[in-house]
């Protein structure tokens, strides 16, 4: 049995923060951001909107692109770092304001990943005859965790929110034909919230001190993400039995635009020919990028029905993965 994706969503806020913008709030510059990342804006959710609203609004895109209703939907599988609160599962608020009640619903926590591993998770569920319709979200409102007073990871970081709806292929249609995830659990901490768990919960004190914000380190990551999601594809490329010159695009985890440059050179694919990228407009969205991307690059025509597609990704974890689909 094959898996394909029969419907995709995405939302992001309506506020956008320039990179001028943010030359008023810590010390930096356009060209500063531009130069070391690629981005030039972001999204930045509402005062008051949370990460499930946004999966809501994408999960309802999705479910109508599909031409379902929510009742049909039988697994919620939701990947975030910022879910709306430590319990229960932001899955379960997005359940009920789509009104999927016959669905079962859960989170993942895989970081930048997370659209990789949820949706690999899904897979499964429907290839063992468990669920015939799954919805997969990836929301973020990272903004919510944000350290703005620095400027090394300030700049990096936007809004988002994306889903699909999977379901047994139908035809001749291929799906996912692979999918590979990975973890290393020895980097914990180079991309880390501190507080907020049963370790340390949250104190007057280490807020005071910022440690409720994410930390990365971010030039022992750049080391390990290149070489990690260059691996990876490659082995999803061989495990779907697909040479990489067969790929249309690669569309990577949208985190910096020197790590994209530097995949493509390893795989010995032409940046601006094979490797699709919105990271300029919207920032890093974790899990919610490479949706985001996707829907963009539909939208503007550059894929099409039969295309096969390359996904990886690298996040906090340490966790990466990648996917070869077919659409």
């Amino acid at each position: 049995m094959n898996v394909a994706i029969q419907g995709l969503g995405t939302y992001l806020p309506e506020r956008i923060l320039t990179n001028h913008d943010l030359e008023a709030m810590v010390e930096t510059s356009d060209e500063w951001i531009t130069t070391r990342t690629g981005i030039k804006e972001r999204h930045i959710a509402a005062e008051g909107e949370t990460a499930s609203d946004m999966a809501a609004k994408a999960a309802n895109i999705a479910l109508e692109n599909a031409g379902i209703t929510a009742e049909d939907v039988d697994l919620i599988v939701l990947g975030t770092i910022t879910p709306d609160q430590q319990l229960p599962a932001t899955a379960c608020f997005v359940q009920e304001k789509i009104g999927a009640k016959n669905a079962f619903a859960f989170d993942v926590q895989a970081a930048c990943t997370g659209f990789i591993y949820a949706t690999s998770i899904a897979e499964q569920y429907i290839k063992a005859g468990t669920v015939k319709t799954a919805l997969v979200v990836n929301t973020e409102k990272l903004s919510a965790v944000t350290n703005w007073e620095d400027r090394e990871t300030c700049v990096l970081f936007g809004d988002g929110a994306s889903a699909v709806v999977l379901q047994e292929a139908t035809g001749d249609e291929k799906g996912i034909m692979s999918s590979i995830l990975k973890s290393d659990g020895k980097y914990t901490d180079l991309l880390r919230i501190e507080t907020g768990g049963s370790n340390e919960p949250v104190t007057a004190e280490n807020v005071g001190e910022n440690r409720h914000k994410m930390m990365m380190s971010g030039r022992e990551v750049f080391k390990l993400a290149v070489g990690s999601m260059v691996s990876v594809g490659k082995e999803a490329l061989e495990a779907a039995g697909v040479d990489v010159n067969e790929i249309k695009y690669v569309i990577p985890h949208q985190a910096n635009m020197r790590i994209i440059s530097s995949i493509s050179s390893k795989l010995k694919l032409d940046l601006d020919e094979h490797f699709y990228n919105n990271l300029p407009r919207v920032g890093n969205t974790s899990s919610a990028s490479i949706l985001l991307a996707l829907a963009e690059a539909i939208e503007a025509g550059k894929i099409e029905k039969g295309d096969k597609l390359l996904f990886v990704a690298f996040g906090g974890g340490l966790t990466w993965g990648a996917m070869v689909v077919e659409i």
